[in-house]
């Protein structure tokens, strides 16, 4: 059993974050609709994006699970994944969720939410991704610092 707070302390879910921002940039095209790209380009990039997501959600999941650790934040970390995708992402899951925001929000023409990209990034930034640091730092020490030092945070 786990130390009590044996967590990153990510006060919200981060597929909350993204379908809130979602849903916001959706309303927002509603009350205040932007010209749309066209269904032509839109469609295709949306498909393809929605593809690597699936691939690289499934692949960085499949090494959380191979390693013997929890993909929900709000659970103890219990190895340091470096494996798979994660040599070249320290994110790769909150990467795929935002590839999908994108390929939703192309599918199906909703500007506002590809112009809230930009925020949303940083909300994720700060709200999930330097708190997860700051506890995998605390958790496994020079390991993750090493770790940290030679894989981006993003791509």
């Amino acid at each position: 059993m786990g130390k009590p707070q044996d967590h990153a302390g990510i006060l919200v879910p981060p597929p909350f974050i993204y379908a809130g921002f979602f849903l916001a940039g959706a309303v927002l095209d509603r009350l205040s609709p932007l010209p749309q790209v066209p269904f032509g380009i839109a469609r295709p990039v949306g498909a393809v994006l929605a593809a690597v997501w699936l691939v690289l959600m499934a692949w960085s999941v499949r090494r959380f699970w191979s390693s013997g650790t929890s993909i929900i934040p709000v659970r103890p970390a219990t190895a340091l994944v470096t494996e798979g995708p994660y040599r070249f992402s320290r994110n790769p899951m909150y990467l795929g969720l935002l590839l999908l925001y994108a390929a939703v929000a192309l599918w199906f023409g909703f500007v506002w939410s590809l112009l809230l990209v930009p925020p949303l990034v940083w909300v994720i930034r700060r709200a999930v991704i330097e708190r997860e640091e700051q506890y995998l730092e605390r958790e496994f020490g020079d390991g993750y610092r090493r770790y940290r030092a030679s894989v981006r945070r993003w791509i």
